[in-house]
């Protein structure tokens, strides 16, 4: 095997059947901040700086002066992507590529949406909805899990949040999949399909937003479409891309740890029957499905001053990645990190990111994550795959595309 030179993070096929657990193995043990030089596959033809141990991550993410979201030193585009992205249409106007103080203004308007209390009022809704989608997939026995059940449920809830149209959702998840996937690409391109993916989805958006404005209702896209921040209202191009952005992470990143977490689960029936028996270890595994997941795979942020990191002389506008995955399995922070232990604690985790950019959505992601399993545990004796699980070809997200399963009722014998 050659040495971490050999590495590149940005060929997709890397990631086509997966994380590469073991690559960030090696980085962590032997480059913990590697400059990664560009290659035939690096979009912008430049390098990045690669950063894989926890410690080093969060102290990154905790300091949002000096690592920006935006962009950095002479550099012109920027964002949370290896790619720039270019300033005033996604830098600076997407929620998770602004920096404070418009940031926090953002975050505070829309946080109440997604406070506890607010989704416990929603939680017996989707209880029922959890129940019915196991049902349907008993009913037929052998199903794709991954679009009947894990993608399902937070579909279903975040057109509920956002105010659009259930019956709209499958289009937004198409979309947002195209968007996503880079089945037919490389990183920094675009095909016709994906351009048409995103137009369709702004177009969708802005029509949706417009009803909003004129015919308020009791969601969280009438409520953007409302607000102001000192006196001023969001901008027209800030709040499309916030349903753009809403749409996709509110489905994403949490269908993806359910269908992982499930996978685990499948691989483990011992851990099933525990789980089935003691629901009080339910929480617990729900963190250690996030741990296990980890869906998104990194986020990059923009120096903005010159620093040092793990030894390493950072330039203003060098570009830092963040690797939350291999965070998660640092052997520094997590005893037997590749092992799944619903008994994990402490499990600090960083499924969620750090710092002021930890993700709005986490409790309705471990709130979707719990009535799922729940109603899959009163329901299914055991669970089985009945094909290969096809993966994502992403670097960003670690997804599954399909993941079939036959799923057995309670009372039948293995």
């Amino acid at each position: 095997m050659g040495g971490v030179e050999d590495i590149d993070l940005t060929d997709l096929d890397r990631f086509a059947h997966g994380f590469p657990h073991a690559v960030f193995d090696r980085l962590r043990a032997d480059a913990p901040v590697r400059w990664h030089p560009p290659t035939p596959h690096t979009p912008d033809g430049e390098g990045f700086w690669v950063v894989s141990r926890y410690a080093d991550i969060v102290a990154v993410a905790g300091d949002s002066v000096t690592y920006s979201s935006e962009s950095g030193g002479e550099r012109r585009g920027g964002g949370t992507l290896i790619e720039d992205l270019p300033v005033d249409w996604a830098v600076g106007v997407l929620l998770n590529m602004m920096d404070d103080p418009r940031h926090a203004g953002v975050r505070k308007l829309l946080m109440p949406s997604v406070a506890p209390r607010t989704l416990k009022l929603i939680e017996d809704d989707l209880r029922r909805r959890a129940a019915d989608l196991v049902d349907a997939a008993l009913a037929k026995g052998e199903c794709d899990f991954l679009l009947d059940l894990a993608a399902e449920l937070p579909l279903q809830a975040v057109a509920q949040l956002l105010g659009a149209p259930q019956e709209d959702r499958h289009r937004l998840f198409g979309w947002a999949n195209v968007a996503l996937d880079y089945d037919d690409r490389d990183l920094g391109e675009a095909t016709a399909r994906t351009q048409r993916a995103v137009a369709e989805t702004r177009a969708y958006g802005r029509e949706l937003l417009a009803a909003k404005t004129a015919a308020p209702a009791d969601d969280l896209l009438s409520l953007a479409a409302h607000a102001t921040i000192d006196g001023q209202p969001l901008t027209d191009m800030e709040k499309a891309m916030l349903f753009s952005l809403l749409i996709a992470a509110g489905s994403e990143t949490t269908r993806n740890s359910i269908a992982v977490g499930m996978l685990a689960l499948i691989e483990r029936p011992e851990v099933w029957r525990s789980l089935r028996e003691d629901r009080s270890q339910l929480d617990g595994a729900v963190d250690e499905m996030l741990r296990w997941a980890s869906s998104t795979s990194y986020n990059r942020r923009t120096a903005t001053r010159d620093t040092e990191l793990g030894g390493q002389r950072i330039k203003a506008g060098d570009k830092v990645t963040l690797w939350w995955t291999s965070a998660n399995r640092d052997e520094a922070v997590f005893t037997d990190p590749h092992t799944f232990d619903i008994t994990r604690r402490p499990n600090p985790h960083l499924a969620f990111g750090r710092g002021g950019h930890f993700c709005l959505g986490s409790n309705l992601a471990r709130m979707e994550m719990r009535v799922v399993f729940d109603a899959l545990l009163d329901r299914v004796e055991i669970a089985e795959l009945t094909g290969t699980v096809e993966f994502t070809r992403s670097n960003k997200h670690t997804g599954v595309r399909h993941m079939p399963v036959r799923l057995r009722p309670r009372g039948e014998e293995e």
